[in-house]
């Protein structure tokens, strides 16, 4: 019987040690933000270092930075994904708390250093579910959770775009878009980067949803680091909002 209750109170010695460890683990933050850029075959050398420095650039941003720090707890969780073809999603940062500059700053040399994922087809699909894969192992605690999706072309393999986008909605994920336009359409796929409507508007009916879910447009790939700022700050702003009553079920 002794010995029953030295090993039970061992246990919940170690049990209680393990506290601090389990609450670390749930620190709490704003926004979870998932970004998830498009390094499909579309994106050449020249337009994929754009793309990175933008990230970059604009997680170091005093107005991002502002932004952040306005929050009730001062900070938010990102993790960076980059996508292409079906199966071809990788992790490219983990889970970092992003709150003070020198957070921010590592981040994005880490970003600009680090290889390209993929050259392959564009499966946004894949790249929703996969990010949505990255938000259910986030280490961090947030009643919002936002995809940023960027890319410059429609969904061409994988899952199917709408049904990732719906499910990831009704689990109360935001996703936004940041349409990166092509101003000559590729000679053996036009459609691809310069759909019937524009590429803004089937981000807008096939790839975004949630509440404020919103799509930006970045003109070209020069523009795009301006354009990711201001859709940082956006995201951010919104955190700092009521939660929508249909997003708190």
């Amino acid at each position: 019987m002794v010995r029953k209750f030295i090993s039970s109170l061992a246990l919940i010695v170690a049990a209680s040690l393990l506290l601090p460890s389990a609450a670390m683990a749930a620190e709490k933050v704003d926004l979870l933000l998932v970004l998830a850029a498009d390094v499909s075959r579309s994106i050449d050398s020249a337009k994929f270092q754009l793309q990175r420095q933008g990230y970059a650039a604009a997680l170091s941003d005093p107005r991002v930075l502002d932004a952040v720090q306005a929050g009730r707890n001062g900070r938010i969780g990102v993790a960076f994904v980059e996508w292409s073809g079906a199966g071809n999603q990788h992790l490219l940062i983990d889970w970092t708390l992003i709150g003070k500059a020198d957070a921010a700053k590592g981040f994005g040399d880490r970003l600009i250093e680090l290889p390209r994922s993929f050259n392959d087809r564009t499966a946004i699909g894949g790249g929703i579910q996969f990010a949505m894969a990255q938000l259910a192992l986030a280490p961090f605690e947030s009643v919002r959770r936002t995809i940023d999706v960027s890319g410059d072309g429609t969904n061409n393999a994988g899952a199917d775009v709408t049904a990732a986008r719906d499910e990831a909605v009704r689990k109360g994920v935001v996703i936004n878009g940041l349409v990166i336009l092509t101003e000559h359409p590729m000679a053996w796929n036009p459609d691809h980067t310069n759909p019937p409507g524009g590429l803004e508007t089937y981000y807008r009916n096939n790839v975004i949803g949630g509440p404020g879910a919103f799509v930006m447009v970045a003109k070209n790939f020069e523009s795009f680091g301006d354009a990711i700022v201001s859709k940082m700050i956006a995201e951010v702003s919104q955190a700092h909002r009521p939660l929508p009553l249909q997003a708190s079920r």
